[in-house]
């Protein structure tokens, strides 16, 4: 029951965050991603307000090993730069640049940004779930 609470309390702290910093509002971030034409520098400090607790709490997670709540930390599933990361990363940023909107905030804000909000809430789910169908469509059999 602690862990659903924690998890409950950490999902509304991250959403009032969002909503407080204005990332709900997709002209804002379109504003911030615009640096060679009408650049708005205020998401700087939501920026800056998550990198700096990050620089404390990185070393502290890492020399405990696990989190708080007990769970071992993960490493990371690959180092390696491939098309799978390459390509995921451009799509990500070209649609976060074209619609304002990424997943956290889509989801913070489904009821407030009315259909296009639902809409891009809808096609994220879709693409999703046809992530795991097209990557094994498109993977190379294992050499033996």
């Amino acid at each position: 029951m602690f862990r659903l609470i924690s998890a409950l309390f950490a999902g509304s702290l991250f959403g009032l965050g969002l909503i407080v910093s204005d990332m709900l509002n997709a002209d804002r971030v379109q504003g911030w991603l615009d640096v060679l034409g009408n650049w708005d520098p205020t998401l700087a400090f939501v920026l800056g307000g998550a990198i700096l607790p990050m620089l404390l709490a990185w070393p502290l997670s890492t020399r405990r090993g696990k989190a708080l709540l007990g769970n071992v930390l993960p490493g990371p599933a690959s180092v390696r730069i491939d098309w799978e990361l390459f390509f995921g990363a451009a799509l990500f940023g070209a649609g976060w640049a074209l619609v304002g909107l990424c997943p956290g905030p889509a989801v913070a804000g489904l009821g407030l940004n009315g259909i296009s909000g639902i809409l891009f809430f809808l096609t994220m789910i879709m693409g999703m779930s046809l992530t795991p169908y097209l990557r094994r469509h498109f993977q190379k059999p294992a050499m033996a």
